[in-house]
């Protein structure tokens, strides 16, 4: 003898469509959500064009050894909304430059990033009044003399180490 075991109502073709219709709408829904994180949070912009930079690549690393070698380094502080900048020769003292020029990038994005030029208080000194927003932040700073880099350098720096 077989016994039957009947549940209410049996599974149709009605089920199988809600069914498959919610599937796929999960997974359009989280690639749909996905594609749309990833635009606003980051460009992915690297470089403009990969071949021209590779084509650049040697004289810029030729350029970049020479400034090292040149002994000029600068140091950067922020305080309050202050940025000052102090630039010097290897012996210790100021460096002849006509104007720095900061960029401020986040390390991730592209929305906050911004471009300062300083101003020049005494010969090796610049600043500008900017507020910074806290968290970490790459520094690229170049400085020219008669139009030309003397200087070029970039940094990590999170804006706890300056107090703020």
């Amino acid at each position: 003898m077989r016994s039957q075991v009947t549940t209410g109502r049996p599974f149709t073709g009605r089920h199988m469509l809600v069914v498959i219709v919610a599937f796929f709408t999960v997974v359009i829904g989280v690639n749909v959500t996905m594609a749309v994180l990833a635009s606003t949070s980051w460009s992915g912009l690297v470089v403009e064009n990969t071949y021209v930079a590779s084509q650049e690549f040697n004289s810029k690393a030729a350029a970049m050894r020479a400034m090292a070698s040149s002994g000029i380094s600068g140091d950067l502080s922020l305080r309050g909304n202050v940025i000052h900048y102090d630039i010097h020769n290897r012996d210790g003292l100021p460096a002849v430059v006509d104007d720095v020029t900061l960029t401020f990038r986040r390390p991730v994005g592209d929305r906050e990033d911004f471009v300062l030029a300083l101003t020049k208080t005494s010969e090796g000194h610049f600043e500008a009044k900017h507020r910074i927003e806290g968290g970490d932040w790459i520094v690229e700073t170049i400085s020219r003399r008669d139009g030309v880099t003397v200087m070029h350098e970039a940094r990590r720096i999170d804006t706890a180490e300056f107090g703020q």
